[in-house]
């Protein structure tokens, strides 16, 4: 979600990461810094350049990916490093995990923060499950409330009766992990590919709760694991199966496969974000869905002048380290799609960045900013960025926007869209959550009722699953996600991973069957808060709705 910082888009749930050690924020360096681990990102053809400058800076390269062109770096001084002509970007590597001394406390006591947001690819497991018929036929119990589904097309007499996806489409969801066992998950999800690349962190920097008591020993979470809530909702959007209970997904009988980045607290850190990036593409994912931000900073200065040296090498570390993974995954044929961001703003005009950096908490500082800073993943070549629709289709309050920077949009939810007979949180998205996070938010009865409208419960056959309303532009991401892997499950040819489609044809079949969507008339929308936004651009492609709302009924029937 991105609605605070962190991650991409569930406004109602969810923030995430980023910041420097306690020796320092972001900073100069002082004589009694401790060391600490940097990412030091080298010019092509700049390696051995970079490993003297370290070495003639004291310091020691603890590891190296050479894919992506960095070093690991323990050091007391990275901007002596970061001058050498041969470094372009010097970024801490945020330590992460330093946990081996905490407690290990039962998952249910902890389930993160309330809401607000070259191997071998395993042999393919989880074959595909049968489908009752009825359901099959009907959709699942509670397709009724999905009105995101109807808006799209995917129903079982709009894309449900052409194309579902295929197990062999591998779908990453990059983001707070996936809850594997969950009954509307459990039939899609890729237990053998998933990976979780973070460990969890019980406190911050400054001894203040960050991620809680930890779970496992180590602190590190399986890989069937979501303890925020975030990246199930975003997994269930994207393909829970038509098997008779709770919801359906855009796409649902893909393989969901889970590649945790983000944290229970919702951070996001560089390292681990390219881990996963790197890995999808080593082993053969299709499509990953990226419904956050990297965290410390909200927007990402190469040289501004309100930043010190410190930080602007950090941010540099964090556009090239993107970039390159970004890169690295796109030309081995991962279609990459991010949402936009819920911070109401024109992504091409801001002019003040308040927010960063947001870790340790606290850090934030006042900035003067412009178009060249860019919010990574989603202002970045090759990725594919979602803004978010209301059911009454007008693009949400919440959600970014801008001329150059959105791509297409898809439906998100927006509390306060008027123009239908919904009400309240049935304007919303509904999706899978687990059922410990619910508890632990204290969002259920003892014995399991709800407590909220936003929470559903739906039992069949003495099996009962959980479903929670959520908004933002997370929420709009997975929907375009889906209906990416419609169109690999169609057209897609066999390769790495099970099959393989040229990212920018999966872009170019997306734009081509979404429904066109102009401005509005006047071009200022004025909101019931007040609030006023302006949309730019034709019909063809403009700031609020790119090159349309995806359609997945389009996507299911459109010859290549």
């Amino acid at each position: 979600m991105h609605a605070r910082g962190r991650l991409a888009g569930a406004i109602m749930s969810i923030t995430l990461l980023g910041g420097l050690g306690a020796a320092g924020l972001p900073g100069a360096a002082t004589a009694s810094e401790p060391a600490q681990n940097y990412l030091v990102f080298y010019k092509d053809g700049g390696s051995d350049a970079a490993q003297r400058a370290v070495e003639a800076a004291g310091a020691t390269i603890q590891a190296r990916d050479d894919k992506l062109g960095y070093f690991v770096v323990r050091t007391t001084d990275p901007e002596r490093i970061g001058a050498d002509p041969s470094v372009v970007g010097v970024t801490l590597d945020r330590p992460i995990g330093r946990t081996a001394d905490v407690p290990v406390a039962p998952r249910a006591k902890h389930a993160g923060p309330a809401p607000k947001h070259v191997r071998a690819a395993p042999k393919h497991a989880a074959p595909k499950q049968a489908a009752p018929k009825q359901a099959a036929q009907g959709g699942d119990p509670l397709s009724d409330r999905q009105w995101d589904m109807k808006m799209i097309g995917a129903t079982p007499t709009g894309s449900y009766a052409k194309a579902r996806g295929s197990h062999k489409v591998l779908v990453g969801v990059i983001d707070t992990g996936i809850d594997g066992n969950h009954p509307d998950i459990a039939p899609n999800f890729n237990r053998a590919l998933s990976r979780n690349f973070v460990i969890d962190q019980p406190f911050d920097e400054n001894g203040k709760p960050l991620d809680g008591p930890c779970e496992h020993a180590g602190c590190k979470d399986p890989a069937d694991v979501d303890d925020d809530g975030h990246g199930t909702h975003v997994a269930s959007t994207i393909g829970s199966p038509i098997n008779g209970i709770g919801v359906a997904g855009v796409a649902p009988d893909v393989s969901l496969v889970n590649l945790r980045a983000g944290t229970d607290s919702g951070f996001f850190f560089l390292k681990p974000t390219m881990d996963a990036l790197e890995y999808a593409a080593d082993v053969g994912v299709d499509v990953v869905n990226m419904s956050f931000y990297v965290d410390p900073w909200t927007f990402n200065c190469a040289s501004n002048p309100s930043d010190t040296t410190r930080e602007s090498l950090e941010q540099r570390g964090i556009l090239e380290g993107m970039r390159r993974a970004v890169r690295y995954a796109y030309t081995r044929g991962v279609t990459l799609v991010s949402a936009i961001g819920n911070e109401s703003l024109d992504l091409g005009k801001v002019k003040t960045d308040t927010s960063s950096p947001d870790f340790p908490k606290g850090s934030e500082k006042k900035r003067i900013i412009d178009n060249t800073c860019l919010n990574v993943p989603a202002e970045l070549d090759g990725v594919i960025s979602v803004s978010s629709v209301g059911p009454s289709g007008r693009k949400a309050p919440y959600s970014d926007y801008g001329v150059e920077q959105t791509d297409i949009s898809a439906p998100g939810g927006d509390l306060f869209d008027g123009g239908t007979d919904l009400k309240g949180v049935s304007r919303e998205i509904l999706a899978a959550a687990p059922e410990h996070v619910l508890r632990a938010r204290g969002l259920l009865f003892a014995d399991g009722k709800p407590k909220t409208s936003s929470v559903v419960r739906d039992c069949q056959g003495g099996k009962c699953a959980y479903y929670q309303y959520l908004e933002g532009t997370s929420m709009a991401a997975p929907h375009v996600t889906g209906v990416a892997a419609l169109i690999i499950g169609r057209f897609g040819k066999p390769g790495r991973g099970g099959l393989q489609m040229d990212p920018a044809q999966v872009e170019r079949l997306l734009y081509a069957t979404a429904t066109p969507k102009g401005c509005p008339t006047p071009r200022t929308y004025r909101y019931s808060t007040g609030e006023s936004q302006v949309c730019e651009g034709p019909t063809a492609k403009n700031g609020f709705f790119g090159h349309g709302l995806v359609n997945a009924a389009r996507a299911a029937t459109v010859t290549s």
